[in-house]
């Protein structure tokens, strides 16, 4: 919530308020993805394997998807300005570390900067909009544009990585932050007002490092488990973590009068649908990302340009679909976008498992599209149905959760793909994957995603059959 109100802005600041806000959303979503089709440039150039380059992604998607709920109640309580510049400048210094980075580690260190920088800006821009566009038709219109621009940084991806990294190299996908940041940060200081600071939220500190250490020490035993072995005391001590760590969240959230993450929002079957949903759709949507460029550069031998060319059925597939999406769930209902978003990612993860080396665009192009389609009516629905079921002033709460469990998705995607292909490899340390190795671990992969998406739509059939209204009662959550 804003604390206060600020004075209207006239029309032509706003617009210049927007568009620069915007700069900031579209860096933080297009770094999600642009970095796949570098990754067999970064292993070639810092000669690590699969299990270094599975941490160059995780290293900024386990910080965002941690932090991002913090975030907005430090926008509130500090300022939303503040929060915002701060974490777009910190943005593009990140990004000039990654540009710079010497060895791996340097470059993990730069997306773990990006991830928790990034994570400042995406629900303290949403505020800053609520809180300079006061007309309900223009603020809609900006929340739209807004939302627009994170799914084109998320479609522009893949083929804008590719053009950047075959021509200038891999260090170019940071570079491109360095200029836009900083011209949005001096534009945004001089020109945009505090708003924000007038309730000070006590925040939920205990709870947000028991999160971070908890999914920080699964993940590691994911990527490494199979390096290091499953039963050495590293990764058991990793697993323990993280099973101490999930305990003690559990127990600590249900005793903190604001906790990180309400946890009586699982009493509700239509939220937790929409968590499991979320998170298998997307699950699927990172892993064919991540395996496919791996398989599309490393396998059959096309440039980084070429590979995201090659993406473009999935990218184009999400923009049209991400529009259409809530006027076809007003028309036939969330629970059927559900059944059939769920549905479309597991048959086309499952259809990627006939890929042998040397197949055809047409054997894969008609799978990354369908499963561009079905997440894209995944996110529709699952946040129609939140708002139907949820009351209005929780609503905002329940989407930060939904939204967490859609990043994490992002984590465990690469830590448990990369693991399987580690798996069937010579060595998880070693950047030249044999082609009927990495198949393998390909094939298992994507019937792994593919039959859990499955799963998930039929339990959203078994708990949402006699729930499922284009109106839904707003109250399970008020009592």
């Amino acid at each position: 919530m804003i604390g206060m109100k600020a004075a209207q802005a006239p029309v032509h600041n706003r617009s210049i308020i927007l568009l620069f806000i915007c700069f900031g959303i579209f860096m933080v979503y297009l770094d999600s993805m642009i970095v796949n089709v570098a990754l067999p440039s970064i292993s070639d150039d810092l000669q690590v394997g699969i299990s270094s380059l599975q941490w160059v992604i995780d290293a900024y998607t386990i910080t965002f998807a941690c932090l991002i709920l913090t975030a907005g109640n430090l926008g509130d309580s500090y300022g939303h300005k503040k929060v915002f510049v701060t974490g777009l400048i910190g943005f593009t210094f990140a990004s000039l570390l990654c540009v710079f980075a010497p060895s791996i580690g340097i470059l993990w260190l730069g997306r773990a900067l990006q991830g928790i920088t990034g994570s400042m800006m995406i629900p303290v821009s949403l505020a800053i909009i609520r809180g300079i566009y006061h007309e309900p038709a223009a603020r809609a219109k900006a929340i739209g544009i807004w939302a627009g621009v994170g799914g084109l940084a998320l479609a522009a991806g893949p083929v804008a990585g590719g053009f950047l990294v075959e021509h200038f190299g891999w260090q170019s996908i940071f570079w491109i932050n360095i200029p836009f940041g900083c011209l949005a940060a001096i534009v945004l200081f001089l020109s945009l007002k505090e708003t924000g600071t007038k309730r000070k939220q006590k925040q939920d500190i205990p709870g947000q490092i028991l999160f971070i250490a908890g999914i920080a020490a699964i993940t590691y035993a994911c990527i490494e488990g199979n390096s290091l072995g499953w039963s050495s005391p590293p990764i058991l001590l990793a697993i323990g973590s993280f099973i101490i760590c999930l305990c003690l969240f559990v127990l600590w959230e249900l005793r903190c009068k604001e906790p990180l993450i309400p946890l009586d929002f699982f009493r509700n079957r239509i939220f937790n649908v929409a968590c499991a949903v979320n998170y298998f759709g997307f699950f699927g949507m990172y892993t064919v990302i991540f395996l496919l460029t791996l398989y599309l550069q490393t396998i059959n031998h096309y440039s980084a340009l070429e590979t995201g060319i090659r993406f473009l059925p999935l990218t184009v597939s999400i923009m049209v679909a991400s529009f259409a999406g809530s006027m076809i769930a007003s028309r036939f209902g969330y629970l059927k976008l559900i059944i059939w978003g769920t549905f479309m990612v597991g048959v086309g993860a499952i259809a990627l498992t006939a890929l042998k080396e040397g197949s055809s665009y047409l054997t894969y192009g008609w799978a990354l599209a369908l499963i561009g389609i079905g997440v894209s009516l995944i996110g529709a629905a699952s946040t129609i149905a939140l708002i139907e079921a949820v009351p209005p002033e929780r609503v905002g709460a329940a989407y930060g959760v939904t939204n967490t469990f859609r990043q994490l998705s992002a984590v465990f995607s690469v830590a448990l793909s990369g693991t399987l292909v580690s798996q069937h490899s010579s060595s998880a340390s070693n950047p030249e994957i044999a082609p009927d190795m990495f198949l393998q671990g390909f094939e298992q992969s994507f019937y792994l995603v593919g039959i859990a998406s499955l799963i998930a739509g039929a339990c959203a059939i078994v708990l949402l059959r006699n729930r499922a209204r284009r109106a839904m009662p707003q109250k399970e959550l008020s009592q």
